[in-house]
């Protein structure tokens, strides 16, 4: 247990409460970040300012924040790239044509929309890579019908991580597996896949996605957000800062009697077949053993997922630039130039990444995730053990910023707990998993909500605050189900 106790919780519950306040994220993580250095100095606010500092230094001794922050740049490359050459007007005008629609007819709104959603869904290779693709191929098109960014963002953020967590032939799935392995099962995959059938979250956020899509109706924030692009045209609010600046999200087509859709899709789709590959690559090790099938996902757990991302990135960053160089469209240095135009325009978001690392590195240190799960353990019945874990996994998720670390702290109380009090064993691990799924959707700090922001090139606190309700329904239904299981099982 953290010997901070309730303090550890400060920083997270500080920096998110002044998020969601004041829309100042630079500031309120800023604050956060110090008022826990200070508290770990003892309240000394001397030290705790010097350690504040050394901490963001910290951040670049991790290689794999360092890998995240350089692809978080190199998206920016990409984005510009294809935006120049063509090849996002090309797509738009291609949908356009199957649509057969005028861009505001109701039908074609929720079929782009379900594509989008869809498109999410289908790549659950890896999370940032659904996301950015997401984002990419249909922030163009959103813009174009008046659909807020907010909405994509929630699109692209809630069909990302369920997909990734049902369909778990992937790192995550992997790295789950590599969690009950150390819990001392001996057929892992069994376990998790039996699990599935109790992990109510996932299934309930990819329903109330296709709910919202299909009957249009929406509510809460999201409301007022399609009102007032309905109304004044606008898909980001007014005073709303996007996470990716009008410099790269606003450039032209070159030649506009060039407009190519596959001068997008082909970068797009070179990044998406180089994920897995370059998990396997980066994962692969001597002496496997098992067929061919089981060494490849063992592959795949033992990557390195920034690393997969960001050499998928790179070769859909070269491949572009031969495939535009080809057409004429671009010549060498103009293409330079353009990636660096766009790593500018991403250094905001590398800044927030570098913050949310930080933030994260200190929850560590405090031991956050630790205390609270601890606190839950003194009064836990059997019966309420799968409803109890999901809520702590949903809190821990959420103050941390971390799904992963969620399921590490997780599932190694949660097993044993679930064990020796004769609980169902596959219900609590299902909690586990989709509490730390529900945290990572919602809270701030999340890279996974952060890099939703920034695919869609919305307001960061804007894509919280309009996604938590459709959250929050997905959690609470959830939590409610676990309860109504402890009476029927």
């Amino acid at each position: 247990m953290s010997e901070y106790g309730f303090w550890s919780l400060v920083p997270s519950i500080l920096a998110i409460f002044l998020a969601l306040r004041t829309k100042q994220v630079f500031l309120s993580l800023t604050l956060g970040i110090w008022v826990g250095w200070v508290i770990l100095n003892g309240g000394n606010p001397l030290t705790g300012t010097m350690d504040t500092l050394a901490a963001f230094v910290e951040v670049f001794k991790d290689s794999g924040n360092t890998r995240t922050v350089i692809f978080t740049l190199l998206v920016g490359s990409l984005i510009a790239l294809i935006q120049r050459s063509g090849g996002v007007a090309g797509f738009i005008q291609w949908v356009s044509i199957r649509l057969e629609k005028k861009a505001n007819d109701t039908k074609s709104r929720k079929m782009i929309q379900l594509y989008a959603a869809l498109t999410g869904m289908i790549i659950f290779v890896e999370s940032n890579i659904s996301i950015l693709t997401v984002g990419t191929l249909y922030r163009p098109i959103f813009d174009k019908m008046k659909i807020p960014r907010e909405k994509l963002a929630y699109l692209a953020d809630s069909s990302s991580a369920p997909s990734c967590i049902i369909f778990p032939f992937n790192a995550w799935g992997a790295f789950i597996m590599s969690l009950l392995l150390a819990q001392g099962f001996d057929s892992p995959f069994k376990l998790l896949f039996s699990s599935l059938a109790y992990n109510f979250y996932p299934f309930l956020a990819i329903a109330i996605v296709l709910y919202v899509i299909l009957s249009g109706k929406d509510f809460g924030p999201m409301k007022k957000a399609e009102e007032r692009t309905r109304t004044t045209g606008r898909v980001i609010a007014e005073g709303s800062t996007p996470m990716i600046s009008d410099e790269i999200a606003l450039i032209e087509a070159k030649h506009e009697n060039k407009l190519r859709a596959y001068n997008m899709t082909i970068p797009i789709l070179v990044m998406i077949l180089f994920m897995p590959t370059m998990l396997v690559y980066t994962g692969w090790q001597d002496g496997m053993t098992g067929s061919w099938i089981e060494q490849v996902f063992t592959a795949i757990g033992n990557g390195s997922g920034s690393t997969a991302v960001m050499y998928s990135i790179t070769a859909s960053i070269v491949s572009a630039m031969l495939l535009y160089k080809s057409q004429k469209i671009m010549g060498l240095k103009e293409m330079i130039d353009l990636a660096i135009k766009g790593m500018s325009g991403m250094v905001s978001l590398a800044l927030l990444m570098v913050f949310a690392f930080t933030i994260g590195a200190l929850c560590k240190e405090l031991g956050t995730g630790l205390y609270v799960a601890h606190i839950t353990e003194a009064w836990l019945s059997p019966k309420l053990v799968p409803a109890i874990v999901f809520a702590t996994s949903c809190f821990i998720a959420f103050s941390t910023g971390t799904s992963w670390g969620t399921f590490a702290i997780m599932i190694s109380i949660a097993v044993p707990m679930a064990q020796n009090m004769d609980s169902n064993v596959s219900m609590a691990i299902a909690a586990a998993i989709g509490g730390g799924v529900f945290g990572d959707h919602c809270s701030p700090i999340s890279d996974t909500t952060i890099i939703s922001s920034m695919a869609s090139a919305s307001d960061h606190i804007d894509h919280v605050n309009t996604q938590l309700p459709y959250a929050a329904i997905a959690g609470i239904a959830t939590f409610a189900l676990y309860l109504a299981m402890a009476w029927i099982i």
